[in-house]
């Protein structure tokens, strides 16, 4: 990196972390949220804005490419599920430089999701705890603004359940969503790990998670393109419990594994317990999940021989971080609750990490 090209980043991201990032976190999570959302979209209808954001923030290089569960992604570094739930910031989030967007959870019709307030920060700990609840605006609206997205963007589908449905009828919701999505985005993720919607964990066992993986890949082979199906592991499983879902990994044919969503723990936090007690029930992610995360991924990645893509995610909040999971095994990563502390320029950063080493190793 030369000296001035150090000196911007290094301004950037002082300028967000001493400016930016403390009036943000004076509002509440949601509304910052939304907030930053409905600037993203005013900013970039600007003619001209969208190319100059992206020229910022976007890294292109033949060495950053993958070509991973016969998809070709641009970057390594992708935006996990939760931030974009309705599939309405696509564009917006390629223009901060992220080489896949994954949308969702979507669920068959929309929700609200659990009572607010619902996401909670914790400064200390560089993180969040959110009880969110799969609130969404359902498939029927997904469907209708992935009709009109950008093709040159790698887009994936996190599916679920409504809240209401219950277990014994879940994968009906599964299906109906995975066959409303299949002719819009490029893969698809099974999500039954969030732990914020009641008695959904229990469709990790193998019987509920046979049943819907059975179904999905059922239709999927009734499709003149087969598109890729990941399965997306929580951190709290127990290795064993982990084994056998990768058992029914490779039973299905299921393409790879999304480690981790995020966790009921709470050890370990700098934040006060009176607070946390407070918060309540909820996940967590940031910097706390980290070792979890890591260790899901050096399980996999070891169990399966490596042969089994890995997409990482849970508490990457540095570039050693992101370094980290690859060298544990990950073919790819995710970031969300490191994107909220670091800014928008995060991305660029870890890229900019990676084809650092992957330069030096050519060399």
């Amino acid at each position: 990196m030369q000296v001035d090209e150090f000196c911007y980043f290094y301004t950037k991201i002082a300028m967000y972390k001493s400016i930016v990032r403390p009036l943000l976190f004076r509002l509440n999570p949601e509304p910052v949220h939304h907030l930053v959302a409905s600037s993203l979209k005013i900013g970039l209808s600007i003619p001209g804005m969208r190319c100059l954001l992206k020229s910022q923030t976007t890294i292109k290089h033949p060495l950053l490419e993958r070509e991973v569960f016969g998809i070709k992604f641009p970057s390594p570094v992708g935006l996990a599920a939760g931030f974009d739930k309705n599939a309405t910031l696509i564009s917006e989030m390629d223009a901060l430089g992220f080489g896949f967007i994954e949308i969702g959870t979507v669920t068959p019709l929309a929700q609200p999701g659990n009572p607010k307030p619902r996401s909670f920060r914790l400064p200390q700990d560089s993180a969040l705890i959110n009880r969110m609840g799969f609130n969404n605006k359902g498939l029927i609206s997904a469907i209708t603004k992935l009709q009109k997205r950008r093709k040159d963007i790698v887009v994936g589908g996190n599916i679920g359940k409504n809240t209401l449905t219950s277990n014994a009828d879940a994968t009906k919701d599964y299906v109906a969503v995975f066959e409303g999505l299949y002719p819009y985005v490029d893969y698809f993720v099974v999500n039954v790990s969030c732990p914020n919607i009641a008695n959904l964990g229990a469709l990790q066992e193998k019987d509920g998670l046979s049943d819907i993986l059975e179904a999905i890949t059922t239709y999927r082979a009734s499709q003149a393109i087969c598109k890729p199906i990941l399965l997306k592991v929580s951190p709290d499983l127990t290795p064993d419990q982990l084994y056998e879902q990768l058992e029914s990994v490779k039973k299905y044919s299921i393409d790879g594994v999304i480690a981790t969503n995020t966790t009921r723990s709470r050890e370990g936090l700098n934040t006060d317990n009176q607070h946390i007690e407070a918060i309540g029930n909820g996940g967590l992610s940031g910097k706390p999940l980290f070792n979890q995360s890591l260790e899901m991924v050096r399980l996999i990645a070891n169990k399966t021989e490596g042969k089994l893509p890995i997409v990482a995610v849970g508490g990457i909040m540095s570039e050693q971080d992101a370094l980290d999971m690859l060298d544990a095994g990950a073919s790819l990563i995710q970031i969300y609750t490191g994107f909220i502390y670091n800014g928008p320029l995060f991305t660029k950063r870890i890229n900019k990490a990676i084809l650092k080493r992957e330069l030096s190793r050519k060399n």
